[in-house]
């Protein structure tokens, strides 16, 4: 049997992450999924191996040093314990031979304790928080690097001779069938509601909805997740009564506020500035065949040019509104869904394990 020895920058969760998509979707092979802990004080460590697919054992890393440790002694030692630890595991299940499946450039630091025979390195996210010689290490290391966008392929090109662009991907057959329960949804709302789906972090830019959400009172602007308070122009927000914070909801009912919403928005981080990684949120509302009004960096050029309503400015953004909502859908809703089914989570992992075969790495 294949083995998949998965270092996860993320723990596994009923959220599904990008890792975690693809792991699940690895044909043929077993995946030991190498979660972090939730915390320094964290003892799932010591707990045994959870199994939670019939391929799919997931374990807790013991917790590391963070922030200003990180170049420390107990930071390296933290490193050599969840070294032992994953070799340990791999011990106990007589593991030898396995692909080594890494997520951060933290991980680089594990590359010399593990006896792994095949490494690959999927880079997600720009990692401006960490040493840039970590990730160009691993990068280096790696016998196949994915990145999530062409400005992350472009950068890491000149560390590998061998990576490939993979998009974010969707639950597509979630998002492109919503249930009845969507006419239940905000009874008492009947204007136009645009809504946006996923966390409303404090870095979130949500200048563009407090400009258009004065400018037009007589729309609705929904928010479904959860929200940090830290985010400047929350208590702004919370003062109009055409805004809407539904808090956080399970992943099955995402696709019902979907489609009780007109229009979907897409807004900017401000602690990723000119970042081009499409989230998996712009794939889950093209999923839907709804219109989409997304916020661009200057100079950014739209991945979707004839399904998504891209705007520079706060004015853009409400114009673009304003023209999602008068749009005839008929001739683009099945456009929109087209692409959402093309970045479906598994073509996103069929094309990881005909690269994966194609290389001789599985």
């Amino acid at each position: 049997m294949n083995y998949i020895v998965c270092l996860s920058g993320k723990p596994w969760s009923s959220v599904p992450s990008r890792t975690q998509h693809l792991m699940t979707r690895m044909k043929g092979a077993h995946v030991l999924f190498f979660q972090p802990a939730a915390h320094r004080r964290d003892r799932s460590w010591r707990k045994p191996g959870q199994k939670v697919r019939p391929e799919v054992t997931v374990y807790t890393l013991p917790p590391l040093a963070t922030g200003e440790e990180r170049l420390s002694l107990p930071f390296r030692w933290g490193q050599r314990r969840q070294a032992r630890f994953i070799q340990r595991q791999l011990d106990r299940q007589r593991v030898r031979n396995y692909l080594l499946w890494a997520t951060s450039p933290v991980h680089v630091h594990l590359l010399d304790r593990l006896s792994y025979d095949t490494l690959v390195y999927d880079c997600d996210r720009d990692w401006v928080d960490l040493p840039a010689q970590w990730e160009g290490s691993l990068a280096q290391a790696a016998d196949l690097v994915f990145a999530a966008s062409p400005n992350l392929l472009e950068q890491l090109s000149p560390c590998s001779g061998n990576i490939a662009l993979l998009p974010n991907g969707v639950n597509y057959s979630l998002f492109s069938n919503a249930g009845s329960t969507a006419t239940t949804l905000l009874p008492k709302v009947n204007t136009p509601i645009f809504c946006w789906s996923g966390v409303v972090h404090a870095e979130l830019d949500l200048s563009p909805v407090v400009y258009t959400a004065a400018q037009h009172p007589e729309w609705t602007f929904l928010f479904v997740g959860r929200t940090e308070k830290e985010n400047p122009y929350l208590e702004r927000l919370r003062r109009f009564p055409n805004v809407i914070f539904a808090g956080e909801r399970p992943l099955m009912e995402l696709p019902d506020w979907l489609e009780r919403s007109d229009v979907c928005i897409n807004l900017l981080r401000t602690d990723a500035p000119d970042s081009d990684i499409i989230p998996s949120r712009v794939y889950e509302y093209l999923s839907t065949g709804k219109p989409v009004v997304s916020m661009l960096w200057p100079e950014q050029v739209e991945q979707f040019p004839d399904v998504v309503y891209a705007a520079y400015t706060e004015q853009d953004f409400s114009s673009l509104c304003q023209r999602a909502l008068d749009e005839d859908r008929s001739w683009v809703a099945g456009r929109r869904r087209a692409y959402g089914e093309e970045a479906s989570w598994p073509k996103r992992a069929e094309s990881v394990l005909q690269l994966l075969h194609t290389a001789g790495l599985l």
